[in-house]
């Protein structure tokens, strides 16, 4: 962990938070990966994709990428790092405890937290699907909401 004593941090700003954007953690691909998935937002181009390492329902490794802006790779790193060594079910439940821990976010943040946790599903539906001997190198999810700010609201999909 990036270590910010001393660092005077932006108004509002967490410690967490600032040490996930100067130092991401988890990112880039995962060669061991077992499931792969991607959440995409046609309108804008923007992507994460899940790396997912899973082994007797627990999440060895993950690791995810993204062409998407920084508070996307923030959510990516805390998430990852939440979830990596933990079960399944506990992973869909931190879902829940990452919106917590983000507290109130933009309308377009929002979007940001929802592809990361839409491509980490993918990589899940991506896992059951090759189980049940669906040959897919990945799941792919559209997004219905972009992150383009003129369309916030607008179903996209």
């Amino acid at each position: 962990m990036l270590d910010l004593s001393g660092v005077e941090l932006p108004e509002g700003m967490d410690a967490e938070v600032m040490s996930h954007l100067m130092s991401p953690r988890n990112y880039g691909k995962l060669e061991s990966a077992n499931c792969i998935g991607v959440a995409n937002d046609e309108k804008t181009g923007e992507y994460v994709i899940f790396y997912t390492q899973l082994e007797n329902s627990i999440v060895k490794d993950v690791n995810y990428a993204t062409n998407g802006c920084q508070d996307t790779v923030v959510i990516g790193s805390m998430f990852t790092d939440m979830i990596k060594g933990n079960d399944v079910e506990y992973a869909q439940k931190a879902v829940q405890k990452m919106h917590e821990k983000l507290g109130d976010m933009t309308p377009e943040q929002q979007v940001c937290a929802d592809i990361v946790f839409s491509a980490f599903s993918a990589s899940l539906i991506n896992f059951n699907n090759l189980i049940d001997g669906k040959v897919e190198e990945m799941h792919l999810v559209q997004m219905k909401e972009s992150c383009d700010a003129t369309n916030m609201g607008e179903n996209n999909g």
